[in-house]
C-alpha cells in the first residue's frame, strides 16, 4: 500500500506522488454545479514542477479575480503537460442529476488527457473509471496545484460560454451572474420565464416555467 504524505505548499501532493513513483499526476475540478442555467464544465490538468513554476498565484479559482484567472488560464494552457475540458449541457444535467453529471464531466475530462495520467486527484469526492489510481482531496482546489489549475480551466471556460449565452439570450444578464441563482437572475427568470439553457430540475426554474405558462 502506498501512503501519501503531502509536503508543504500547493505542489506538495504532486511531489509526494512523484516520490511514490507516479510521474503524471492529473487534477480535475468542475464549474457550474450550483448554477440553475448553463452547462457544467469540468477541467483536467497535468502539471510538473517545471510548468508549475510559471503559474504565480495558483489557487482555487473562486478565490481569484477574473483578471488573475484569465492570466493563469493562458499560462496553464501554455505550460501544462496536458489539459482538457468537458461540457455537460443543461439538458444532460437535467437527465443525469447534478451529482452524476459532475462525475460524468470529471471522468470525461480526465479520459481526454494525453498523455494519460498515472494518478488522479479530484476535489471533494472520488471519480471511478479513469484507468488509474485516484484520491479525493478535501478542498483540493486550494491544496493541490493540478486541481487548482483544473478549477481555473473549468471556471474560465464556463465564464466565456455564459458570456456568449448573454448575447444569445438577452435580458437575463448571464454575463454578470453566469447562471447562478442570484437575486438579479431570479428577477429576470420570474419576469421572462426560463430559456433553453435553464436547468428544469431546479425548483425555482420549474416555478418560473409554471407562471410563464399561465
Amino acid at each position: 500500500m502506498t501512503v501519501i504524505r503531502p509536503g508543504k505548499g500547493i505542489f506538495g501532493y504532486e511531489r509526494a506522488l512523484h516520490r511514490a513513483g507516479f510521474q503524471l499526476v492529473a487534477g480535475a475540478d468542475e464549474a457550474g454545479r450550483g448554477a440553475c442555467a448553463g452547462p457544467l464544465v469540468a477541467g483536467a490538468v497535468v502539471l510538473d514542477e517545471r510548468s508549475a513554476r510559471h503559474l504565480d498565484g495558483l489557487n482555487d479559482s473562486k478565490l481569484l479575480t477574473a483578471k488573475t484567472r484569465e492570466r493563469l488560464y493562458d499560462q496553464i494552457t501554455q505550460y501544462a503537460v496536458a489539459w482538457s475540458v468537458c461540457e455537460i449541457s443543461p439538458a444532460e444535467c437535467d437527465l443525469l442529476g447534478m451529482h452524476e453529471a459532475d462525475l460524468q464531466g470529471l471522468r470525461r475530462a480526465l479520459l481526454r488527457l494525453y498523455p494519460e495520467p498515472d494518478f488522479v486527484l479530484t476535489d471533494g469526492f472520488p471519480v471511478a473509471g479513469v484507468g488509474c489510481p485516484g484520491l479525493a482531496v478535501w478542498k483540493g482546489d486550494q491544496v493541490a496545484a493540478c486541481v487548482a489549475a483544473a478549477s481555473i480551466i473549468a471556471k474560465v471556460t464556463r465564464d466565456h460560454i455564459m458570456c456568449e449565452f448573454d448575447q444569445l439570450y438577452p435580458g437575463y444578464e448571464f454575463a454578470g451572474h453566469k447562471g447562478y441563482c442570484t437575486p438579479v437572475h431570479q428577477r429576470h427568470l420570474e419576469e421572462m420565464g426560463p430559456c433553453e439553457i435553464h436547468r428544469l430540475r431546479y425548483e425555482n426554474v420549474r416555478a418560473a416555467a409554471r407562471v410563464a405558462s399561465q
